[in-house]
C-alpha cells in the first residue's frame, strides 16, 4: 500500500503534467489555408500539403496548418482573402488582382524567363523576393512564398500558329496581366475566368483555346477540345504565385515559431514548388504525347513579332518600377541569368 506522502507526491506529479499538457494545447496553434485549385491538384499534394507537414514539424507541432477542402472565396479574392483576416494563409496569382498594387511581380510573368518551374522559381524569388522587396508590395500580409509554373503555351483548336497573323480572332482564355496584355497586341480576344471554368467554356466553344502550361491540359481534362499547343523556349509567357499569411497573426506568432517557419518557406518554398511542377509538366506532356494534339516549336516568324511585343512591354513595366527607384532592366537580365535563357 503506498504511504500518504507518495500518494501526495504522485497526486502532484499527476496534476503538474495535466496542468503542462493543458498549458502545451492551449498555446498550439492552427492556422487556415484556403485553396482554391482541385483538392487533388499537385500544387495542393505535393507543395501546399507538404508545406504544411514541414511547418507542423518545424515548430515541433506549435503551429499547424489546416488545408480547408473548399475555397473561402473565389481564385481573385484570395489574396484579399489573407490581408483582410478572412483566412490566415492563401495562395495564387498576382495577375487575379487587377490593380497596379504587384506591379514588380510582373517579372515573374514575362516571356523567355526559364525552360524549367524548378529553375525560375528560385531566381523569382531570388529577384523580385530580394531585389524587388517583393514584400513591400504585399501590404497587410507576411509573405512566405513566390513561384512560377512551368514555360506558358499557346493553346487552341481552330489553327496551327505559322505566321504572326494565325492569331488574328482567336478567343483565347489567359490569366490576366501580361500574357493578356501580349495576346491583345497580337490580334487575340482574350477572355478571363478561373482555370475551373475553362473546361466549360471550351467545351462550349465560347473559347478557342488557352494559355496553359502543359501540365494543365491534363489537370483540367482540355485534350478532347484543343488541337495545336505551340511552345517557345523560355515560355511564351509565365505566372507569378504567392503564398501569404495574415500579417496580424504573423506577428502572433513566437519569434521561434516565426524562425522555424521561414526555414521552411522562401527560396525552400520556391524549390519545392518548381520541382512539382516539373514533375507534373513532364506527366503532363507524356500524356498529351499520347492524344492527338500537335506540339511544335513556334516557328522563327512568330517567335520574333512576339519578342518584339515582348520588348516594349518590358520597358513599359521598367519604366514604371523606376518611379519607384528599382531597376526593371536589370532585375529581368539578372533573374535571366539565373535560368540560363540566351534573350
Amino acid at each position: 500500500m503506498l504511504s500518504k506522502t507518495r500518494l501526495s507526491g504522485l497526486a502532484s506529479l499527476v496534476a503538474f503534467t495535466a496542468a503542462s499538457l493543458t498549458a502545451g494545447a492551449a498555446s498550439a496553434t492552427e492556422l487556415v489555408l484556403s485553396s482554391w485549385l482541385p483538392p487533388k491538384h499537385a500544387i495542393v499534394t505535393n507543395v501546399m500539403e507538404p508545406w504544411a507537414e514541414q511547418v507542423a514539424e518545424a515548430t515541433d507541432g506549435r503551429v499547424t496548418v489546416r488545408i480547408l477542402p473548399k475555397p473561402l472565396g473565389p481564385p481573385p479574392a484570395h489574396y484579399d482573402l489573407a490581408a483582410d483576416g478572412i483566412a490566415d494563409i492563401t495562395y495564387g496569382l498576382h495577375s487575379f488582382t487587377k490593380d497596379d498594387r504587384f506591379l514588380r511581380s510582373r517579372i515573374g510573368q514575362f516571356s523567355f524567363i526559364g525552360d524549367t518551374a524548378t529553375e525560375a522559381s528560385k531566381a523569382y524569388w531570388e529577384v523580385y523576393g530580394g531585389t524587388l522587396d517583393a514584400q513591400a508590395e504585399h501590404q497587410g500580409t507576411k509573405l512566405l512564398g513566390l513561384f512560377v509554373h512551368g514555360p506558358g503555351l499557346f493553346n487552341n483548336n481552330l489553327r496551327k500558329i505559322e505566321t504572326p497573323e494565325d492569331f488574328a480572332g482567336l478567343k483565347i482564355r489567359t490569366p490576366g496581366g501580361y500574357i493578356a496584355d501580349l495576346a491583345q497586341e497580337l490580334g487575340v480576344t482574350t477572355q478571363f475566368m478561373g482555370p475551373g471554368e475553362v473546361y466549360e467554356k471550351l467545351s462550349r466553344g465560347v473559347i478557342d483555346g488557352v494559355t496553359f502550361p502543359v501540365e494543365a491540359l491534363k489537370a483540367f481534362n482540355l485534350t478532347d477540345h484543343l488541337k495545336y499547343s505551340m511552345e517557345i523556349p523560355g515560355g511564351i509567357y509565365n505566372t507569378s504565385w504567392f503564398l501569404v499569411m495574415n500579417e496580424g497573426v504573423w506577428d502572433g506568432l513566437s519569434d521561434a515559431d516565426k524562425a522555424a517557419i521561414e526555414k521552411v518557406s522562401g527560396a525552400a518554398f520556391a524549390e519545392m514548388a518548381g520541382k512539382a511542377w516539373d514533375a507534373s509538366d513532364e506527366a503532363g506532356a507524356a500524356f498529351i504525347a499520347e492524344t492527338d494534339i500537335e506540339v511544335y516549336q513556334a516557328p522563327a516568324a512568330v517567335t520574333e513579332a512576339i519578342k518584339a511585343i515582348a520588348a516594349k512591354k518590358e520597358a513599359e513595366w521598367a519604366e514604371a518600377v523606376a518611379q519607384s527607384g528599382f531597376d526593371g532592366a536589370a532585375a529581368l537580365a539578372e533573374m535571366r541569368a539565373k535560368t540560363g535563357v540566351a534573350y
